[in-house]
């Protein structure tokens, strides 16, 4: 017995064979003859040095080895046609499907996403969230580049949040993210009330984990670095793995969040939100649209990209 690798052909011929316990509906199967079957199996037989059927009356029964193959078998043959089936060129159907980050897709995506429709209404969109880290610093090229395709598995584009260290595709920076405290109007009108950074020492820290873990340092500590408030304890308060789940703390006067505005402008405009302090920061990190090149072929993740990009240029304005 060697190790060298049986001939695709036979292998192939020994798993329709013992699929179908019939040479004859074997070689049917395969577009050959009953005899080419015949032969096959017993190029392989002799190959391997044992035996894959016997005879059972008129019929044929797998052998122990064979039965024991067979599920690997059709398992690597399916596994082979899957990736046949995605390298070849996709028909542009119409449909579109996102992966996108919770928080982005609920709070900024969805509430404009009604005008690509009435853009582009014959492209059925399909939102897919994803929760899985992208992006975060410290990762090698194959750990990025393999986080990315995850993302992409399915899905003909992904909105991710990171720092644009995707060289091995197609992306576009969305628009640029401010930091910012944000609570209820409660708590600005309080017993404690928030005037200044410092009145936070009396209030209770809401955490938008975002920043932990992507750049290993709170968003807390971000912001009271740049407004220079020393001697709040950024290790105490409520921790939240996605940001719309630390404005919904937030907005019901649990404590002080600091995250996005960008995802709270519902909330800031009927004032369940506000802004205690006029202080924002410019992170480095932003939302990208991020895609395969060969992708931008098709006409409907274009028009996505277009449109989007659009909207994000509006964004960046206000």
């Amino acid at each position: 017995m060697t190790d060298r690798l049986p001939p695709l052909n036979a292998l192939k011929a020994l798993e329709v064979a013992a699929r179908q316990l019939s040479f004859k509906r074997a070689a049917e199967e395969l577009n050959v003859t009953p005899a080419a079957i015949s032969h096959q199996i017993k190029a392989l037989e002799d190959q391997l040095g044992i035996a894959l059927f016997r005879r059972a009356g008129r019929g044929l029964e797998l052998t122990a080895q064979a039965k024991a193959a067979l599920p690997k078998l059709s398992e690597g043959f399916d596994a082979l046609a899957e990736a046949v089936a995605r390298m070849r060129p996709r028909p542009d159907s119409g449909q579109l499907t996102v992966s996108v980050a919770p928080s982005f897709a609920a709070r900024w995506l969805m509430p404009r996403l009604h005008g690509f429709f009435a853009a582009q209404p014959d492209v059925d969109v399909r939102i897919t969230a994803r929760t899985r880290l992208v992006n975060k610093r410290g990762h090698d090229n194959a750990v990025e580049r393999a986080t990315v395709e995850n993302w992409l598995e399915d899905s003909d584009v992904a909105i991710l949040y990171g720092h644009g260290e995707y060289t091995d595709f197609r992306f576009d920076r969305l628009f640029p993210l401010k930091l910012a405290p944000m609570c209820s109007p409660q708590l600005v009108q309080g017993d404690n009330p928030l005037r200044t950074p410092q009145d936070l020492h009396g209030h209770l820290l809401v955490h938008d984990d975002t920043g932990t873990l992507y750049d290993g340092v709170s968003f807390w500590e971000m912001w009271l670095k740049a407004a220079g408030v020393e001697g709040i304890d950024t290790g105490r308060g409520s921790h939240f793995s996605q940001p719309v789940l630390a404005l919904e703390a937030a907005s019901d006067a649990l404590g002080v969040v600091a995250t996005f505005p960008v995802l709270a402008a519902a909330e800031l405009a009927v004032g369940r939100l506000v802004l205690p302090f006029d202080q924002q920061i410019l992170l480095d990190s932003a939302y990208y649209l991020v895609c395969p090149e060969p992708s931008l072929k098709r006409p409907a993740v274009a028009a996505f990209r277009d449109w989007l990009l659009g909207q994000a240029a509006q964004q960046a304005k206000t």
